[in-house]
């Protein structure tokens, strides 16, 4: 089994697909690595040489920000907007779409702690 940036892929999974299983990696990401690597997206994990291993993470590890490193990325910018109070920090807030999506008939799954933090107030 190949651990990539603290992540063990999929041995048998194509390595275009096990490559999406680190966080920050997509398939489009996945395909643009693997064509400057110069290794076959068809290829299973488990059939990969130690060179191309080795090739595979000196690329990801040097030239992306991957795992916790973007997790912690992506909560500072949020707390930043919470901070500043803006729009976007306050839809956060209170849980609610941020980009302009109709709330009437859909983002359910957004509102559910919604209704219920506003249940619990009122009572």
């Amino acid at each position: 089994m190949i651990r990539i940036a603290g992540v063990d892929l999929p041995d048998s999974k194509t390595i275009e697909i096990a490559l999406t299983y680190i966080y920050g990696i997509g398939r489009t990401r996945s395909k643009e690595i693997l064509v400057s690597v110069e290794i076959n997206p068809e290829t299973k994990t488990k059939l990969l040489t130690d060179k191309e291993v080795s090739r595979l993470r000196e690329k990801i590890e040097k030239n992306y920000t991957l795992e916790s490193d973007l997790k912690r990325l992506v909560s500072l910018n949020i707390k930043r907007l919470v901070e500043i109070n803006c729009y976007r920090g306050r839809r956060h807030i209170l849980g609610l779409p941020l980009r302009g999506q109709r709330t009437k008939t859909n983002a359910q799954t957004r509102k559910r702690t919604v209704k219920k933090q506003s249940a619990r107030r009122f009572k």
